[in-house]
């Protein structure tokens, strides 16, 4: 405990340069649907090519890019994520940054402070890397570590969330917590004010991916996505 405060203490000490240095923009979002704690199902995979083909990719027919403009970085942080994010980094002929947290048989509380402390790097980071000044970064990351209550509440004494740490929870709108059967939406975090690490707005796009991806669930925020058993996901590890 003592370790992980004194850790938390010198992230928010360093956090004062994020001033100068924030991302124009950061469009997040969450792994795919998976099949087990190794990889996606195949509608997770199919998501990640949906998502490549439509918003994220070279040439995505939705674009969440302007003309001329390209992500800057792709950053992920589990496996799932990983996955996710390979189609439509690939297309950009991009490497995917990854703050890795990989499956263990350990207790939960490990893999849970391992996500925690790589969740603060990757905040950290996206406001002080110069690289990424100005520009848009994808985020793929763990639901829970973009926003969950229960999570922010069981370490009261440090920021775990995205939603914390990139002070989403100063805006209006923003969600306390990521729905465990939601996989179909970004989360676009815009900064725009010189001199403030504060975000200066925020909206939720809900991914519209059309056929051939006719099967990808396209559920309303915090609704069911239909999924059954047959289905090849995990939908008792979806609140993963």
């Amino acid at each position: 405990m003592v370790v992980r405060l004194a850790l938390a203490a010198l992230l928010c000490m360093s956090w004062p340069s994020a001033v100068l240095t924030a991302p124009a923009r950061i469009i997040i979002l969450r792994h795919g649907e998976k099949a087990d704690k190794w990889k996606l199902c195949d509608i997770g995979q199919e998501r990640a090519d949906a998502l490549a083909a439509n918003y994220l990719g070279r040439d995505a027919a939705n674009s969440l890019f302007a003309s001329g403009d390209q992500p800057a970085a792709f950053l992920a942080i589990t496996l799932h994520t990983l996955e996710l994010a390979y189609p439509a980094a690939s297309t950009w002929n991009q490497p995917i940054i990854l703050y890795p947290v990989m499956p263990e048989r350990g207790a939960d509380e490990d893999k849970v402070e391992a996500l925690n402390r790589r969740t603060q790097e990757a905040a950290r980071d996206l406001m002080v890397n110069t690289l990424w000044q100005g520009k848009t970064v994808v985020m793929v990351w763990e639901h829970k570590h973009i926003a969950n209550k229960k999570l922010e509440k069981r370490f009261p004494e440090e920021a775990v969330t995205l939603r914390q740490l990139l002070k989403l929870d100063q805006l209006e709108g923003v969600p306390e917590s990521w729905p465990s059967g939601t996989y179909d939406y970004f989360w676009i975090v815009e900064y725009g004010n010189t001199g403030s690490d504060v975000p200066t707005g925020f909206r939720m796009i809900k991914q519209e991916l059309g056929a051939p991806y006719d099967e990808v669930p396209s559920n309303d925020w915090d609704q069911s996505n239909g999924l059954e058993a047959e289905s090849g996901c995990d939908l008792k590890g979806a609140q993963d």
